[in-house]
């Protein structure tokens, strides 16, 4: 089995209840569209353009405004994607400072700042990474404890981040710190921008329990930040804080079942068969009831597609769908390592004795599901967003944010 990376901007769309026609892919995706002779042209005379190419040609994140991008609508922006999957063409990993540090500076940078940090931030030449979670602030954002002081000209930051993802190859990090104790805790955050190798910032690696070393902690001893590295007003990060967790929800609810990434349910069954993995008649069930959990999920992710296609307002499905995705996944690699049997206790056997990077897959899935339901919004707190703001219902009794980010 070969693991599949799937398009992980999935659109926001309105209407949960109301039909909505879901357009098949190829009624989406022009194929006489006139635009796709210039990106044609374009990649003819690159025909292995590097990162900064791409940037330079708004091919990155053709959805930006220009110069960053081209402005793209969605179909214009899956006519890109099309041809650069056609080409063979690959834009540059950067997915959380593309995905969300990106949007944010967009949003409330200066024109310096956007100068500044967005092209090699899209070329893919500094990576990026978030310091949001604090071991005292998760999923309760507001409760934050790193600090901000104003000093002159600069910024002092000192406090603790965990769970920070890829900090050790960073080159930037999006930085949630405190800079006001008056009112709610919530109004006295703000946005910056850190470089993560300045003078008083230590990272120690986490390794998880796959044995990959993703996750880091973060310690900020007297931190100096220029003030420009302030990102919008002081004490309106709390505001800036939601742009950014909006764009991570959306890009965490892919269709591959590993936060958009990884195999789906069609890949296990597929396999299964392919394989001949002996099954009985519950496993039969288990494979089709999960099947279908895949389909309801694809088709919602058709039906976001469908509303943005139709000019709808962002609704409320991104939230249910990632609510849904991150059980999904878990329920598929489970299974997997199910059928599977005592050969899923091997690191690189899945499903029929699957071997090497193929099985690896598999059994590395299983380990990482685990943090599907926590990540990005635990699966409490995107219920709690649901039942708040999908369904009107009272808040939770503490009188607290659920959502982290109210």
């Amino acid at each position: 089995m070969t693991t599949r990376h799937h398009d992980t901007n999935a659109p926001e769309g309105r209407g949960l209840l109301a039909p909505v026609t879901v357009a098949p892919l190829e009624d989406v995706v022009d194929l006489d569209d006139p635009r796709r002779l210039e990106i044609r042209h374009w990649l003819a005379a690159h025909p292995h353009p590097s990162g900064r190419e791409l940037a330079e040609a708004g091919l990155v994140a053709p959805h930006w405004p220009e110069p960053w991008g081209r402005g793209a609508d969605l179909g214009y922006r899956l006519l890109i994607d099309d041809e650069l999957a056609r080409a063979g063409v690959t834009r540059p990993i950067n997915p959380i400072g593309i995905g969300w540090a990106g949007p944010t500076i967009l949003y409330a940078g200066t024109d310096d700042q956007r100068r500044r940090w967005l092209p090699r931030l899209l070329s893919g030449e500094d990576f990026w990474c978030q310091l949001f979670s604090e071991p005292d602030a998760g999923s309760d954002l507001a409760a934050l404890a790193t600090s901000a002081r104003r000093d002159g000209d600069e910024w002092i930051i000192t406090g603790q981040k965990v769970w920070t993802s890829y900090a050790h190859l960073s080159e930037w990090g999006i930085l949630l710190a405190r800079t006001s104790r008056d009112g709610r805790p919530q109004d006295g955050v703000s946005y910056f921008v850190c470089p993560m190798h300045a003078p008083g910032v230590t990272i120690s690696p986490i390794v998880d329990m796959t044995g990959d070393h993703a996750f880091n902690e973060v310690f900020l001893d007297d931190v100096r930040l220029p003030a420009d590295h302030l990102i919008g007003a002081i004490n309106d990060g709390w505001r800036l804080a939601k742009v950014t967790l909006a764009n991570e929800r959306v890009s965490l609810s892919g269709e591959g079942a590993l936060w958009g990434r990884g195999p789906t349910a069609a890949d296990l069954v597929r396999d299964v068969v392919e394989h001949d993995v002996a099954r009985g008649a519950v496993d039969r069930d288990d494979l089709v009831r999960c099947w279908s959990h895949g389909e309801i999920l694809r088709l919602l992710r058709l039906r976001l597609l469908s509303a943005a296609m139709a000019g709808r307002e962002p609704g409320p499905e991104a939230s249910v769908r990632k609510a849904l995705a991150d059980d999904h996944g878990q329920e598929v690699m489970s299974l997997a390592h199910r059928l599977a049997g005592a050969a899923g206790t091997l690191r690189d056997r899945g499903p029929g004795g699957i071997a090497g990077a193929d099985g690896a897959s598999w059994y590395y899935g299983f380990l990482y599901a685990r943090a599907l339901t926590i990540g990005g919004g635990t699966a409490e707190v995107q219920r709690n967003i649901i039942a708040e703001r999908v369904l009107g219902l009272p808040r939770d009794v503490s009188g607290r944010a659920t959502s982290g980010t109210d």
